[in-house]
């Protein structure tokens, strides 16, 4: 088989709205779960570790702190047991993997600092100047 027909074997399975978080946001991810006949939607939030993979091979690992243990889930990007990701809080990191989190107990397992919104802090007066 060539290329060409794997791209477009794969381009049809590709999820319509691209990924619209990065690793170190706090997401929501909202699964499929089928249980019987019934079908329901089961949500693990959580911080992303991690993404890897291209294409439709694309994975991402939510990290969570459940009962004092550390639960890690893989999720593929584009499969349709994933309802949706829902970004709770973006997170500002310097590094493509979080791995060194795992090592973390408490708050220091879950705590990734907050992204500024981008708005420029004007500096505060200072008392001498007021009086």
């Amino acid at each position: 088989m060539s290329q060409a027909l794997f791209d477009k074997i794969e381009s049809e399975q590709f999820r319509k709205e691209p990924a619209p978080f990065e690793v170190g946001d706090s997401v929501r991810v909202h699964t499929k779960v089928v249980e019987g006949d019934k079908e329901r939607i089961q949500i693990f939030a959580g911080v992303v570790i991690g993404r890897r993979g291209r294409g439709l091979n694309s994975t991402f690992t939510v990290r969570r702190i459940s009962y004092g243990e550390g639960v890690e889930r893989v999720f593929p990007l584009h499969s349709p047991r994933v309802e949706r990701v829902e970004v709770e809080r973006k997170g500002r990191v310097r590094r493509a993997k979080l791995t060194y989190l795992r090592n973390r107990l408490g708050k220091g397992a879950t705590l990734v600092k907050e992204k500024d919104s981008g708005r420029g802090t004007t500096p505060q007066p200072a008392a001498a100047e007021r009086a």
